[in-house]
């Protein structure tokens, strides 16, 4: 996991600076948000940080679901692991060269902690049109249970 350090805006209410534009500030919060927001899009490209990518968690009364999009990755460039209580999904990318020189290879790993009442043995995984979805059954004791109301 990558702790990403947040970066205050630097927007100021301050009156006009002589020769200053007065969209100067908002011009370079809107460069801050593009920049921002096009990096987390840009994960497989060229330039893109493959050391995280995006994951959606979420469950239902029987399983625990973890989906991952990893579009133009090959389904045997693809590992996915659960030891010690982590689930780890890993991989790597070839991206081709120019004019036929060598390419250059991109590796991307993730680990999740994952909840004890997971049945690791019955762990699955399936990867459909660039997107992962490994599914972690609950064990028996920790599914929701309907429990009876007495009346005295």
């Amino acid at each position: 996991m990558t702790i990403v350090r947040y970066n205050y805006p630097r927007t100021s209410l301050t009156p006009m600076v002589r020769g200053a534009s007065p969209w100067s500030s908002f011009e370079r919060e809107l460069d801050r948000l593009f920049t921002s927001a096009v990096s987390d899009f840009a994960v497989f490209s060229n330039a893109g940080d493959l050391d995280h990518f995006p994951v959606d968690l979420f469950e239902d009364a029987d399983n625990h679901y973890v989906r991952a999009e990893l579009p133009g990755i090959e389904r045997s460039e693809i590992n996915v692991e659960m030891v010690e209580g982590y689930l780890t999904i890993s991989g790597r990318r070839v991206v081709p060269g120019s004019d036929g020189e060598a390419g250059e290879t991109l590796e991307f790993t993730r680990s999740l902690a994952i909840p004890e009442a997971v049945q690791a043995d019955k762990v699955a995984a399936t990867y459909e049109n660039g997107v992962l979805t490994v599914t972690l059954p609950k064990r028996e004791e920790a599914k929701p249970r309907k429990i009876s109301i007495e009346v005295k």
